[in-house]
């Protein structure tokens, strides 16, 4: 379905709320807090916390009625069959490690569909958007089309993934390294913003472990807008808590299943 102008241009009052209030923290020494649960270390920061706050207020605000799913503040419910989808500051291992490479993820969803996705890089001025079947980069006011890159042979490839050793079980540590194998170069750690260079066209493939909705709602349609491919290892429709795969080409896609699944 379309998204209407309006409700884009809402979108990106969200990050830019969250990026003012993100954006101070950065390169700051600030507390840093470790959420028990999933991870040996899992951190978060009042970046993190301020900037889905921020985004909240205004949703609750002007949209009362759209439900909301963010990392830090859980879930709340809604009535119109609109669901914002938020995880500012994804990449907070980057973020208080003064890297780039982490952005605020916004996402909006019809009936459970992502319609439109934001990757925001506030420190940067990079805002990555997709929508209505298109995906663009936004710097400085200048609007430039992503498209994947074709790659044929997986061999050609470039693959990127967060940290195998962190994220994945010993089965998929050993389904990464096939892939890995077949790869031209492999090149670790990023987080959201390695599936923004996906969609720019610099690499052709993303195999993460098993993701959140808040880590995947928002670049679904960015690397789709871009006419990238992004699915579980199955090579189905990516679900709730499933490994990821995105890959540029439908070709080296394909390759990837099969060596994710041998």
């Amino acid at each position: 379905m379309l998204v209407d102008e309006k409700t884009i241009a809402f979108a990106g009052r969200l990050a830019d709320a969250s990026g003012a209030v993100i954006r101070p923290f950065f390169r700051q020494r600030i507390e840093v807090i470790h959420k028990e649960g999933r991870h040996a270390f899992d951190p978060v920061t009042e970046a993190d916390r301020g900037g889905e706050r921020a985004i909240r207020a205004i949703i609750e605000r002007e949209r009362p009625e759209d439900a909301i799913l963010g990392e830090e503040y859980g879930e709340k419910s809604g009535s119109s069959g609109w669901r914002w989808v938020l995880d500012p500051v994804d990449g907070t291992r980057c973020f208080i490690t003064g890297r780039h490479e982490w952005g605020s993820l916004i996402a909006l969803e019809k009936d459970g569909v992502p319609v439109l996705g934001i990757l925001d890089q506030p420190v940067l001025g990079e805002r990555f958007i997709g929508v209505n079947g298109r995906s663009h980069l936004i710097q400085d006011d200048v609007r430039t089309p992503l498209k994947v890159r074709a790659c044929d042979d997986i061999g050609q490839a470039i693959l990127c993934a967060t940290d195998p050793s962190a994220y994945m079980t010993a089965d998929q540590q050993a389904a990464f390294q096939r892939v890995k194998a077949k790869a031209r170069m492999t090149r670790y750690h990023g987080d959201c913003y390695i599936f923004a260079m996906l969609a720019m066209g610099f690499i052709d493939i993303v195999v993460e472990g098993a993701f959140r909705r808040w880590d995947v709602a928002a670049i679904i349609p960015l690397v789709e807008g871009a006419g990238g491919i992004i699915t579980n290892w199955k090579g189905e429709p990516w679900q709730d808590g499933e490994p990821l795969l995105a890959c540029g080409d439908a070709r080296i896609h394909a390759q990837a299943v099969a060596l994710l699944g041998a």
